[in-house]
């Protein structure tokens, strides 16, 4: 599968094939989703918590006599009727998280690569290497790709300083290094840039 490798002014400087057992597989609907679930799941906090009985400062003395109150009987002032008591089958701290294996996991990645190839909107630039710092004209540069959101999938030697500050005060794009590269944030952001390097090394990870 043929695909060209732009420069960030998006002019042609070259092509390159690319693996068609990861850019040209099929869609997987099912495991695509059930891949998201999982991240989801996985940064849930999960940290809600209400008191018990044991945990709801009180006593546990009976607060008045069994009979001649006129009052239902009762053996503590923490039970969840009373004011300041505990809370009945309230939520408690859980791990959200569920395991996927590998091979779906993978998968689910090359499908979701495939996917977005499929729709044109994976480009390859062949270096995130720039002169300036300054955000004017990096944003100049990135309107030639018209895109709304937009991740930028940089090589595992890093992202060139004054791309990382240039691109830091441009809304709704994004960094993130190859080892990262997941399903979510391939369907979050409209367009896919990835480094000419980066590609190599996510070929080489996923074949």
């Amino acid at each position: 599968m043929k695909k060209s490798i732009l420069s960030l002014k998006n002019k042609t400087v070259g092509d390159i094939d690319l693996d068609s057992n990861i850019f040209g597989i099929k869609k997987l609907p099912d495991l695509i989703h059930q891949y998201i679930r999982y991240q989801n799941a996985k940064s849930r906090q999960g940290s809600h918590k209400t008191k018990s009985r044991s945990e709801v400062s009180g006593r546990g003395k009976k607060p008045f006599s069994q009979k001649g109150t006129g009052n239902a009987r009762q053996g503590s002032s923490k039970p969840p009727n009373f004011r300041g008591g505990a809370v009945s089958m309230g939520p408690v701290n859980r791990d959200y998280s569920f395991s996927i294996n590998k091979k779906e996991k993978k998968l689910a990645l090359k499908s979701a690569l495939s996917v977005k190839c499929m729709e044109d909107k994976i480009f390859i630039i062949d270096s995130f290497d720039i002169k300036s710092f300054k955000t004017k004209e990096l944003h100049s540069d990135l309107k030639r790709f018209d895109f709304e959101t937009a991740l930028f999938i940089y090589s595992e030697n890093g992202l060139n300083k004054n791309f990382k500050l240039a691109s830091s005060n441009i809304p709704k794009i994004s960094t993130l290094n190859q080892k990262g590269i997941n399903v979510k944030d391939l369907f979050t952001f409209d367009k896919i840039f990835i480094e000419q390097k980066s590609l190599n090394e996510i070929t080489k990870r996923l074949s």
